[in-house]
């Protein structure tokens, strides 16, 4: 029998057969030498072109990127199953038990008509499920290595559910003009680290204006930077017909070139 036909027929079983394979005496010797923290890494860099294929509506990129995603996911799940610290199915238990159980107006009795009073009743829940005697913070469950505006998203996010927040929008935006100011001010004075500090305050009140606007920042900046490429990759072209590149040409002609892209495109 060849090593294909040993593996599951289908489903995530022949996913998680492949990775044994690859670990195996007889398998890749990159894959097995691999741990729960490398593999974290390419988790993560497989969850942002996965993201990338969304933000595009790739659709075929969209589908490979899920299967690495699961790929890794369960590349992970083996590992601690081959240490014996918990096996595939302890997740799927785990989960679905959890799912059941912070969705009693599905599973159960309750009932939610909005989607803003599933949300808190999930967070009343999660709350309830917690030892009252610990002490924690609301903001320990967010991770420290999440990307910088991502995780000031959940960090304010976290906030606003404890009552700690602007009254409206106008007033978030209002604090944006104050942050900006105070940022011109520490620039004026040559304070390099006052002035760093102010501009991260300009970020951090800037997320909380998506947040009262409702819409992600991370994904805001992911399509603002995809637009901005497409436009700088168009002006690379049109010069490179030439036989120059944009260093070559004056940058009054950069800005004119900049601008007829912009037009071209509406």
């Amino acid at each position: 029998m060849g090593l294909e036909e040993r593996l599951a027929p289908s489903g995530v079983e022949r996913i998680r057969d492949i990775i044994r394979l690859l670990r195996s005496e007889n398998g890749c010797p990159w894959d097995r030498v691999q741990t729960e923290h490398s593999m974290m890494s390419c988790l993560l860099e497989e969850t942002y072109e996965l993201a990338e294929g969304i933000e595009k509506n790739d659709i075929e990129n969209i589908v490979e990127e899920i299967g690495d995603v699961l790929f890794q996911l369960l590349f992970i799940a083996v590992l601690y199953d081959e240490k014996k610290i918990f096996a595939f199915e302890d997740i799927i238990k785990a989960s679905a038990e959890k799912m059941i159980r912070r969705h009693p107006h599905v599973f159960g009795e309750g009932f939610c008509a909005t989607a803003e009073e599933a949300v808190a009743q999930w967070g009343k829940i999660k709350k309830g499920e917690k030892d009252p005697n610990e002490k924690r913070s609301v903001l320990d469950r967010i991770p420290k290595n999440m990307p910088a505006l991502l995780r000031a998203f959940q960090v304010s996010e976290k906030a606003a559910k404890c009552n700690f927040d602007w009254p409206d929008l106008p007033s978030v935006m209002n604090k944006t003009a104050e942050e900006w100011s105070e940022f011109g001010q520490a620039l004026k004075e040559g304070d390099k680290e006052s002035a760093k500090m102010e501009f991260g305050d300009i970020l951090f009140t800037l997320v909380n204006v998506a947040r009262w606007a409702e819409f992600d920042p991370e994904i805001a900046l992911v399509s603002s930077t995809a637009k901005f490429e497409s436009r700088f990759r168009k002006m690379e072209d049109i010069v490179h017909e030439k036989g120059l590149t944009l260093e070559d040409i004056p940058r009054d002609e950069v800005e004119s070139l900049w601008d007829s892209v912009k037009i071209h495109e509406k």
